[in-house]
């Protein structure tokens, strides 16, 4: 039988999820193997269109891989502070003082893709909709952060990233596609707010409005 979880671990559940934040600034304490053996394990319960599980996970731990994915990010964000300095003038100051990578510091390191080229499903889910892959993956990720953030450990999802030139770096294949890079670890400090809402880039706009059809 399923079971019926109490209103008191609903109301954790919640106080979990709203904890859940975007990490970037992390000390540098190693994370215990078994704590992220069990992030990882709630990664792999996650559910997968077709039960295709195209998920590709690869740990960044060697000094040149993880040199190589910060200049690939240091490159991606001078290009997106341009554009930003070009097109959006008034964004382009908070915008260069964003912490938008961890990477410097994060003991944990994932790059995380999904496989688009996967014979597992044979294809159910995935004939019409193709991007089912990618969002099995996504949801896997989710799970995966609140499983960390229960135990203490952060998660900061840097997407500025420029996704063949990681790949090729990596040597990974073509069929690969990226999901995020993932640092994590221990937060520097704990807040229940977003920092880009702390800071003024976005206010968050709680519920969606619903459309009647």
């Amino acid at each position: 039988m399923a079971p019926r979880f109490s209103p008191a671990f609903r109301d954790e559940l919640a106080l979990l999820m709203r904890w859940r934040r975007d990490v970037r600034r992390f000390r540098t304490d190693p994370v215990p193997e078994d704590v992220l053996n069990r992030g990882l394990a709630a990664f792999a319960s996650a559910p997968s269109v077709g039960l295709s599980e195209p998920w590709r996970v690869v740990t960044i731990s060697s000094a040149a891989a993880r040199a190589a994915a910060l200049a690939n990010f240091r490159a991606a964000n001078a290009e997106a502070l341009a554009d930003y300095q070009t097109n959006a003038p008034s964004r382009a100051a908070l915008y260069a003082g964003l912490k938008l990578s961890g990477m410097q510091d994060a003991p944990v390191q994932l790059a995380i893709f999904a496989d688009e080229a996967t014979p597992k499903g044979a294809g159910l889910g995935a004939r019409t909709m193709p991007e089912m892959r990618a969002y099995s993956v996504v949801s896997a990720v989710t799970l995966l952060w609140l499983a960390l953030r229960a135990e203490g450990v952060g998660l900061g999802w840097v997407s500025i990233l420029d996704p063949d030139r990681l790949r090729r770096d990596l040597h990974l294949p073509d069929s690969w596609r990226l999901i995020g890079y993932f640092c994590i670890g221990y937060p520097e400090s704990e807040t229940d707010m977003p920092e880009l809402e702390t800071l003024g880039w976005e206010p968050r706009l709680g519920l969606p409005e619903l459309e009647h059809r």
